[in-house]
């Protein structure tokens, strides 16, 4: 069997991290097509010996883009094609199809209650997704919830097979002297007590929460925010007229390979956004070790309760979070073991259930 994955795009993001992870443990040889934006996520593809093909989309009404998809599909004689991610999913389905290649699977990574991958859940938008749905064989939900919300929209449910994301829990391991060195490199004081939130500067993560949440805890607290995008800039604003700047340290964009060790360099994560697909950043703290506060994570509530013993789901904002976070605080240090819930999304587990459903969707020859 020899698979194409399909993507938007290969910047830093949750999606294409996870791809890149699959693809290290998928047993298939797969190339993947990047509809525009070939960035860090392409670079570490190319140096695991993956090829990537840059397909130069200009926008989402570049109809050129798709004949050119048919003949990279045909020219590699796939025999089944994957997509990820809105515009690849409606466009690679169709390319699929007209290239002859029946067996088309797709992953739906950010299906929430009200917007998906940034876009309002409009009429326009359902329709057009369920229109291409159609096209393929199996639509991946990244979780029961994502499962769920898919049948809701008008998914056929016996089109719908859930994989959940993964976690390779050697790499997340705690290590105490890589925190005290990352540390030292961040300048984070030693004695520091230092929250973290992991994920894109978006409006929809409300990282401002936590932004706020500091100003109510001891100056000895620290925020460090992982990940780059466009509210980096009013998160600074935030941070200076609520008198904490000098305590907030934003890492911008970095590659998937510096999180375990800037994970280990906190000694709690929140994430306050109030709706999430899956909740990858909560799962890799978990795999580290951390404590978790959360609003949203599916692939927490989908488990049994005692299953993340560290994750405690938080009901509010700002003052909230700070209660919560005082009182992490005040239980002291603990040991740092992966949590039975990142064991239970082992990346292993997860590529063997995406085999599975890739065996039944290629025709028996």
């Amino acid at each position: 069997m020899k698979a194409l994955h399909v993507i938007t795009g290969l910047g830093v993001g949750g999606a294409e991290q996870q791809l890149r992870l699959l693809l290290r443990h998928l047993p298939v040889p797969c190339d993947v097509v990047t509809l525009t934006a070939p960035g860090a996520v392409a670079e570490g593809l190319a140096d695991d010996g993956v090829r990537v093909i840059h397909l130069g989309m200009s926008g989402n009404r570049d109809l050129t883009a798709l004949p050119r998809l048919v003949k990279v599909i045909r020219a590699g004689r796939y025999d089944l094609v994957h997509t990820h991610l809105f515009r690849a999913c409606v466009y690679g389905r169709l390319a699929a199809r007209l290239a002859g290649v029946r067996a088309v699977v797709a992953t739906e990574h950010s299906l929430g209650d009200s917007q998906m991958e940034g876009r309002r859940l409009s009429a326009g938008v359902r329709g057009l997704y369920l229109a291409s749905e159609r096209l393929g064989r199996t639509t991946i939900a990244v979780s029961p919830t994502v499962a769920e919300r898919l049948r809701r929209w008008g998914v056929p449910g016996p089109r719908i097979e859930v994989v959940p994301n993964g976690v390779d829990l050697a790499r997340f391991r705690f290590d105490p002297l890589l925190r005290g060195r990352t540390r030292r490199r961040l300048g984070l004081p030693e004695d520091a007590y230092v929250v973290g939130g992991v994920g894109r500067l978006a409006p929809g993560k409300r990282f401002d929460v936590l932004v706020h949440a500091l100003a109510g805890l001891p100056r000895d607290c620290r925020l460090l925010l992982v990940g780059g995008g466009t509210e980096e800039g009013p998160l600074r604003r935030a941070a200076h007229d609520a008198g904490v700047a000098d305590r907030v340290l934003f890492t911008g964009e970095r590659p998937a390979d510096d999180l375990p060790s800037l994970l280990g360099a906190m000694d709690v994560l929140a994430s306050p956004s109030p709706e999430e697909a899956f909740g990858l950043a909560v799962v890799e703290a978990l795999a580290a070790g951390l404590p978790v506060l959360y609003v949203s994570c599916p692939a927490v509530e989908d488990l049994p309760p005692d299953a993340a013993r560290g994750a405690v789901r938080i009901r509010g904002g700002a003052d909230s979070f700070a209660r919560a976070l005082t009182g992490v605080r005040a239980r002291g240090p603990a040991p740092r073991p992966a949590a039975e819930a990142a064991h239970h999304y082992c990346i292993t587990r997860s590529a063997a259930r995406l085999m599975d459903v890739y065996a039944a969707a290629v025709p028996r020859t």
